[in-house]
């Protein structure tokens, strides 16, 4: 477009030229619904029989504006490509549909001629209606469909309709029967076609999706709420999609779609204003940048009467919010300016206070993901006091300019008086809505307990972002300790575990805090103890106090041993200053005087030890204060309970620490670069003897064990090239020489080797796939690869000790069916795996197929022999799940006694680390001394899960056995449950339906990864 062309940038406020000289000026002036042009009349005139040319044939005819330019009543935003046709013949390349659509209004007939040669008129003019005169019926079944439709809307809140397409006379032959029995059942169903064009059911799907959401257009007006409310969802979900909207004269579409939708905002029935909220935001989900008129309108139903608009209009605020944080919004009936995202918030604020209670949590929820709120509102809200009676705090200056502005007198009756003035609004003059001030109190106060977790959870959130913030809520979550409600209290106590880095504690606040000590529930003292290890406490008192609360805490549930402890340890290592001061006191040391020694089996003086010690290990004058009995409970205290007491520095001991240098990265430990060396050393196996290969992988497999106990961080992926090596080991040995020169009927023993290496690869490779968290698929298809090494060695095995040639027949059949399966499975690993077993498997795969099965195992038993070892890859972070049985702890020797035929409960307590979906996967196994197996599935609400990679377990067992003479020990274990379809990735054949049906079942099973715990129990005789 040339520079005339541009939209007219003069001020308006010039005088207007006078009619009858505008007339007579070739140049005209042109205001097109808002958007202003320069042209000549002959440009206007260029094709006789338009509407421009006949508009402009007589301009005492045409309408000006109050400026004296000509006015056109129509959208002006794609009037500069009609007008740069009309100057130079140059067509658009740009927004083409829409341009089309204003030459057929101005009837430019050459430009329309010109677009419908277009691809994108071509394809809607001609190719689509061309294929939709082949499809019979297409126009009535549409029209059926939308009737359908709309009379189950009316009946209904919902309606559904199928529709069935058939490309041919033998698919409508096969639905018949189908849709007869639909329609007996009364289901509205409406078919298109057979037809006879050559596009398929997808072209003919996309056709339907036009013309519906074209339907929804034209219905909208409809009478019945439901067909309002179905056609506001066909726009939200099939509203047309064009990114990269930057500018209000950009995007027809999009605006044409936010318009129609945002009309409705207004509709008398609270459904379809719902709706009609609900459609815009499926636009924001599907992609679409809503424009920022649509704030103003949502702010406006925040006051409906229906709490369904309002909830929703709640989320259209924020979506907005988001999009436009840093926009500037007026405030009414003000001359002030805010932040959009700040604006906002005070209006959310607002709706804590709302009538409806989902109204409430809705909002409080949104608070909490709203981090860009300035920090003064965010302050605000915990403060009921409003800011300055909701006006904005004025300078002198700007006060004496007023007062010398307003040209007004005080009455003289009072000294100072200020010149009177008329009352101000106060409910429009703000900055922040009234409801946002202290908005947080009202929601942590609120009758819902919904309303107050939901506010706890929004505190937690901003708070974690904000440490300015985090202090100021202190108080206000501290008090959140005493609701009434146990989920209440527990969501405040992880809300403030989350956010202790940035907080210390007073001694009234903490006092509050050790309060909750006293609650009955145990998920709330185990919280409060997580909570303790991570906080910060500011005097010597406090962690008095609280050492005296948790020792109170341990007399009255002495099950809270452990998590006490844990929580001293921590308690300890954070406050080391303050502990000093503590010791002599917590030793009963004096200067002149021995006293007593402690006794070592009371729970108490271990938690004051564990307090101390975990002190002294960054406090090297601690030490010094301890007697010679506190030595040696440190000695005893530091090999029973390694865990919880450190390595210290004392006098006449060596240190011994097994941490890394600060320093030292992982990649330059020594046990990381030992771990790869070990690794290496193994890649050199083929071409050693078979004596120096058993060798090696040996000693390799015992350095791996070691490295895994000496370095906790190094024991998932240890333990994992372990395990690996292992079942390269067992093949090995299963494959030596002397065991496959012997005849068959001496092969006997050999073959009970051989059967049991390949089902304890099997059992390996179950666990490495499984019991390790951190797999991935590169590992799996090792594994994969290994596991059907071990199949082909079961075939072997069974081939040679087996008697006659029918049962190899199905074994053969099935093992090649798992070749093809591993193929299906992984064939984008296929690559990596050259050379291998499996390689060259599936080049003899034709060969096999065709082959008698005493050939088939003599080819497995050439290519197992000269397979390679292959390379395992090691994953950046692997971890093995593991279990510890906590309770019963086994020490007892007391036995628990009950009736024959009835139970007795025994409680258990684990923890589980690195677990994947533990509701799903462990099970509880009872062993009894007559062999029967026991197995239970814990309930999902057993399971606590306290920090990432941690589990809690917390069940009852039910036992039960008939009468015995005397006590006897039941074993207790945690076992892993897998299905080996579950970690099987997803392949096109597969999901095709091509799986074969031998091997689409998953193998089940379970594997032990805790320490078997024994309880002694005794059922006695029924009393007659």
């Amino acid at each position: 477009m040339s520079q005339t062309s541009a939209p007219d940038s003069r001020p308006s406020g010039r005088a207007a030229p006078p009619a009858g000289r505008r007339t007579e000026s070739p140049v005209v002036e042109l205001n097109v619904g808002g958007e202003f042009y320069t042209t000549t009349l002959g440009t206007l005139r260029k094709f006789p029989g338009s509407k421009l040319a006949e508009m402009f044939s007589s301009p005492a005819k045409a309408c000006l504006d109050a400026e004296g330019r000509f006015f056109i009543d129509r959208c002006g935003t794609y009037f500069g490509p009609i007008l740069e046709y009309l100057r130079s013949g140059q067509l658009p390349t740009q927004h083409i549909p829409e341009v089309y659509r204003e030459a057929q209004h101005y009837e430019i007939k050459p430009l329309i001629k010109h677009l419908e040669d277009t691809p994108q008129i071509f394809g809607e003019q001609v190719a689509r209606k061309q294929f939709l005169l082949q499809v019979p019926g297409y126009s009535e079944n549409l029209e059926l469909m939308v009737r359908l439709a709309r009379a189950e809307a009316v009946a209904a809140r919902c309606s559904r309709v199928l529709v069935c397409l058939v490309r041919n006379e033998k698919e409508d032959a096969n639905c018949a029967d189908a849709l007869r029995s639909l329609e007996a059942n009364k289901r509205s169903v409406v078919k298109f076609g057979p037809w006879k064009a050559a596009l398929d059911i997808s072209d003919l799907l996309d056709c339907l999706n036009m013309d519906i959401k074209a339907q929804g257009y034209q219905h909208l007006t409809d009478t019945s709420h439901g067909v309002r409310n179905k056609c506001l969802q066909l726009l939200g979900n099939l509203g047309s999609l064009e990114k990269n909207v930057t500018k209000d004269a950009e995007g027809l579409a999009v605006r044409d779609v936010q318009k129609i939708i945002g009309d409705y905002f207004n509709d008398q029935d609270p459904r379809v204003r719902t709706a009609a909220i609900k459609a815009m935001l499926q636009l924001h989900e599907r992609g679409l940048k809503l424009h920022q008129t649509i704030y103003n309108q949502a702010c406006k139903l925040l006051s409906d009467d229906y709490e369904q608009v309002r909830s929703a209009a709640v989320q259209l605020i924020w979506v907005v919010s988001q999009l436009y944080p840093e926009s500037i919004v007026p405030i009414p009936s003000s001359n002030e300016e805010i932040r959009l995202v700040d604006d906002a918030f005070g209006k959310i604020c607002h709706m804590v206070s709302d009538g409806s209670w989902m109204v409430r949590v809705q909002a409080a929820k949104l608070l909490g993901s709203m981090e860009q709120v300035s920090s003064h509102f965010l302050e605000q809200t915990l403060d009921k006091k409003l800011m300055s009676d909701l006006r904005r705090k004025r300078t002198a200056h700007e006060r004496a300019k007023e007062l010398y502005s307003s040209g007004e007198f005080s009455s003289g009756r009072k000294w100072g008086d200020d010149a009177p003035k008329e009352e101000i609004d106060t409910g429009a003059v703000n900055l922040i809505e009234s409801g946002a001030c202290g908005a947080f109190v009202h929601g942590l106060e609120d009758e819902m307990y919904e309303v107050r977790i939901a506010a706890v959870e929004a505190l937690c959130m901003l708070a974690q972002s904000s440490p300015s913030f985090a202090e100021k809520c202190l108080d206000f979550l501290v008090d959140m300790f005493n609701d009434e409600i146990e989920e209440v209290r527990l969501q405040s106590i992880h809300t403030m575990r989350k956010i202790s880095n940035n907080i210390t504690l007073r001694e009234d606040q903490l006092d509050t805090v050790l309060a909750v000590l006293e609650d009955s529930s145990r998920d709330i003292r185990e919280a409060l103890h997580e909570l303790l290890c991570c906080t910060n406490v500011s005097t010597k008192e406090g962690i008095h106090l609280a050492l005296v609360e948790l020792l109170k805490n341990l007399t009255k549930y002495p099950t809270d041993r452990d998590s006490i402890w844990k929580c001293l340890k921590f308690l300890g290592s954070r406050h080391p200053t303050l502990v000093l001061p503590l010791v002599p006191e917590l030793l009963s040391t004096h200067p002149f005087f021995d006293t007593a020694e402690p006794d070592m089996d009371d729970p108490a003086y271990i938690a004051v030890l564990v307090l101390i010690f975990n002190a002294a290990k960054t406090c090297p004058t601690m030490p010094a204060l301890f007697s010679d009995h506190t030595f040696r409970h440190y000695a005893y205290l530091r090999d029973s309970l390694s865990h919880l007491v450190p390595a210290l520095r004392l006098p006449g001991r060596k240190l011994v620490s097994s941490g890394l240098s600060p320093n030292i990265t992982p990649h330059e430990d020594p046990s990381h670069q030992f771990l790869q060396q070990s690794l290496e050393r193994v890649y050199s196996l083929q071409h050693l003897d078979p004596q120096g290969t058993q060798e090696l992988l040996e000693f390799t497999i015992r350095d791996l064990q070691r490295l895994g106990e000496l370095q906790s961080e190094l024991a998932g992926v240890a333990d994992f090239s372990a395990t690996y090596l292992r079942c390269q080991l067992l093949l090995i040995k299963a494959l030596q020489e002397k065991l496959w020169n012997v005849a068959a009927p001496l092969y006997l023993k050999q073959s009970d080797l051989a059967s049991a290496a390949a089902k304890q690869i099997m059992e390996e490779t179950y666990k490495m796939e499984f019991m390790y968290s951190g797999v991935e698929n590169k590992q799996v298809v090792i594994i994969h690869h290994m596991r059907l090494q071990a199949k082909a060695l079961q075939l072997i095995v069974t081939a040679r000790t087996a008697r006659g040639v029918d049962p190899l027949f199905g074994m053969c059949e099935k093992f090649l069916q798992e070749v093809d399966f591993f193929q299906r499975c992984f064939i984008a690993d296929l690559p990596h795996l050259q050379d291998s077993f499996v390689d060259r498997l599936l080049d003899l795969m034709p060969r096999l197929m065709t082959s008698k099965p005493a050939e088939v195992v003599k080819i497995l038993q050439a290519m197992l022999r000269q397979s390679t070892f292959l390379h395992l890859p090691l994953p950046e972070q692997i971890h093995k799940a593991s279990a510890t049985i906590i309770e019963p702890a086994g020490e007892s020797d007391n036995p628990l006694r009950f009736t024959s035929g009835l139970v007795v409960a025994l409680d258990v307590d684990a923890t589980l680390e690195h677990v994947q979906d533990p509701q799903n996967t462990v099970k509880v196994q009872v062993l009894y001394p007559d062999g029967q197996a026991q197995m239970i599935h814990p309930k999902p609400a057993d399971f606590r899960n306290p920090g990432p990679g941690r589990h809690r377990l917390i069940t009852q067992v039910f036992l039960s056995h008939t009468a015995w003479t005397e006590p006897c020990q039941v074993e207790v274990r945690l076992l892993l449950a897998y299905n080996s379809s579950s970690r099987i990735p997803k392949s096109p054949w597969i999901e095709g339906g091509e799986m074969s049906p031998q091997v689409e079942t998953g193998i089940e099973g379970t594997i032990p990864f805790s320490k078997s715990v024994k309880v002694y129990i005794m059922p006695k005789p029924a009393r007659r």
